[in-house]
């Protein structure tokens, strides 16, 4: 259902949609299908709520927040139950993401507290010099299916920690997520209008959030090409936007590596949620001396992921999400071969028996080269090429090499290089000897193609934030 201004509902036309369990491609739910029409009563309802949200202390949104934060603990099984029957990440993989997606809401709850302002030296005697920071205004939410949950409340939490209201849009494949996370704002008793979820075709709801003048901040997670298109889409009312795009991250191993634990990493970050994160190794790069034990080292534990319906005990690889992420690893893997990539393990679909899902071996390719597909394309599914090479200056020209700059990572003992490598690489993130960089306290977001802004950290409640600087002449 739809949840406008404090209340459930279905849509006006009483269409619906189906969420099917992408494991077993059975029908798990139908939802309402709202369009233009309950977007723009939504922020409507937003906007009228913020006049007043604006301007309640810190204190009364943090424990807002924190009512939030205490059910969604008390729900965490259901949650983590409902991420994996709507997307198919394994369910211990679904635990995890609940814990992050609480662990926002806490965060974000203190960060509240901590909106400062400032003053400013003046250059004249009779004046007093300062700056506010103040809540944008009505927030438009995009958030993408393969992190359902705790991408809504990485964007939601500091919004309203910083007194915004919020309309969110979740992705047709997983409302159900949402769902379980609003569930939670209404028994926290969230004032009305103050959190907003409206879900449909993108196509009907995309074009009202973009085109409203009472929308002034846009934030959205997904694809580059769909982010360009807000960005454009936003220009005439010239909103706020942040942007967490695609990615295409580079894992360097170097000669004096630890293999065992960089094999250990490389296979955590790609093939964690099948290899469908925004963050997920895309291009390993490895030493040449070291590169055959290593792609053996990789093989074998890649080899030993058993793959399955994600509420199955010991599943660590679930399905693609549709028949187009399928198709992508198909072609990427068809194409590595068709440039002389050695096949270490994996390669093919993988049959599921009874289950009706897109699912696919988790693959290692040796003799990565240029002209592969999966060299310049975010592949967004379980397949790990591996490329050599010979020096720092030659792997830094490669692993910058795309319009790409959201994570990277690299192994090494040798601590002036790790510091070298670190400034030379164009991303937002980096990871040096670790695999698992992001956590709450930091900030989150890319270089380049991959996005402005970030979410996380202290950084992630500024991005809801405008700075009004005010003099005062002392007459």
């Amino acid at each position: 259902m739809l949840y406008i201004n404090g209340e459930w509902r279905n849509a006006n036309s009483g269409e619906t949609f189906e969420v099917v369990n992408p494991a077993t491609g059975q029908v798990i739910a139908n939802v309402a299908s709202g369009g233009r029409d309950e977007t723009e009563e939504a922020i409507k309802c937003a906007n009228v709520a913020f006049a007043t949200w604006k301007k309640t202390t810190a204190a009364e949104r943090a424990s807002y927040l924190n009512k939030v934060a205490a059910l969604m603990k008390e729900k965490a099984e259901d949650m983590a139950y409902t991420i994996t029957t709507e997307m198919g990440k394994p369910l211990s993989e679904a635990k995890r993401e609940v814990v992050s997606a609480t662990a926002y809401v806490e965060w974000f709850a203190e960060e509240a507290k901590r909106v400062y302002g400032e003053t400013i030296p003046a250059s004249h005697p009779n004046k007093q010099l300062m700056v506010l920071r103040q809540p944008v205004g009505v927030t438009a939410a995009i958030t993408p299916w393969n992190f359902p949950l705790s991408m809504i409340t990485r964007k939601i939490a500091p919004a309203i920690a910083a007194g915004c209201t919020v309309v969110i849009k979740p992705a047709p494949a997983t409302p159900l997520s949402a769902m379980k996370v609003f569930e939670c704002f209404h028994e926290a008793g969230l004032p009305k209008g103050v959190a907003n979820l409206v879900m449909g075709a993108a196509e009907e709801i995309g074009p009202v959030l973009t085109k409203s003048p009472l929308v002034r901040k846009l934030t959205f997670t997904g694809s580059t090409a769909v982010g360009k298109m807000l960005i454009r889409d936003s220009a005439d009312t010239v909103k706020k936007v942040s942007m967490e795009l695609g990615g295409h991250a580079p894992f360097i191993v170097f000669e004096d590596a630890d293999l065992d634990a960089a094999a250990a990493g490389a296979a955590g970050t790609k093939f964690v949620n099948n290899g469908q994160t925004c963050i997920c190794t895309n291009r390993i790069y490895v030493a040449e001396g070291v590169a055959e034990e290593f792609g053996r080292k990789l093989a074998e534990k890649v080899a030993a992921l058993k793959i399955g319906n994600g509420l199955d005990e010991g599943t660590k690889i679930g399905p693609l999400i549709n028949k187009q992420a399928f198709d992508k690893v198909q072609s990427h893997v068809e194409d590595a071969l068709e440039h002389n990539g050695q096949l270490l393990c994996g390669g093919k679909p993988y049959d599921a028996g009874e289950l009706k899902g897109y699912f696919y071996e988790p693959t290692v390719i040796n003799y990565a080269n240029e002209k592969m597909k999966i060299a310049s394309e975010e592949t967004f599914g379980p397949v790990a090429p591996i490329f050599t090479f010979k020096t720092e200056e030659e792997v830094i020209e490669k692993a910058n090499n795309t319009p790409y700059g959201l994570a990277a990572y690299f192994y090494t003992k040798d601590l002036s290089r790790g510091f070298r490598i670190m400034n030379e690489l164009e991303y937002g993130i980096v990871g040096i000897n670790d695999a698992a960089p992001v956590t709450v306290q930091g900030p989150f977001g890319g270089y380049k193609e991959s996005g402005n802004g970030r979410e996380g950290g202290r950084s992630g409640i500024l991005e809801y934030l405008e700075e009004k600087y005010v003099s005062i002449n002392l007459i």
